[in-house]
């Protein structure tokens, strides 16, 4: 095989799935963010915030949020604030439109 063929068989073997069957964090992230507005969980075995438990929030005011008990993993903004961009699977986010206070989204990272 020539130098073409072994860089060619290099970049395929680059786009090839991962061994593992978990999901990489960030491609969870993208997986919740394409969802509909007040889609339940991706997955419950990956629901680690308890996002799913919440989701009857989608479509109500923000004052309608229970206040939680361990405020470390949660966050609640406007979905056009600037938030850290780390993932957290434990974390829970809950996403109010600014300008109208109802909440559009609730999920983990």
């Amino acid at each position: 095989m020539g130098k073409g063929g072994l860089i060619a068989l290099g970049a395929l073997a680059a786009c090839s799935t991962p061994a593992s069957d978990a999901p990489a964090p960030r491609a969870v992230e993208e997986a919740q963010m394409s969802q509909p507005v007040g889609a339940p969980a991706v997955d419950p075995t990956t629901d680690l915030c308890k996002a799913g438990d919440l989701q009857w929030l989608v479509g109500k005011p923000k004052t309608d949020i229970p206040v939680p008990v361990e405020v470390v993993n949660r966050r609640v903004t406007c979905t056009t604030c600037p938030v850290t961009e780390d993932y957290s699977p434990h974390r829970l986010n809950i996403f109010f439109n600014e300008q109208t206070e109802i909440v559009e989204q609730v999920r983990c990272g």
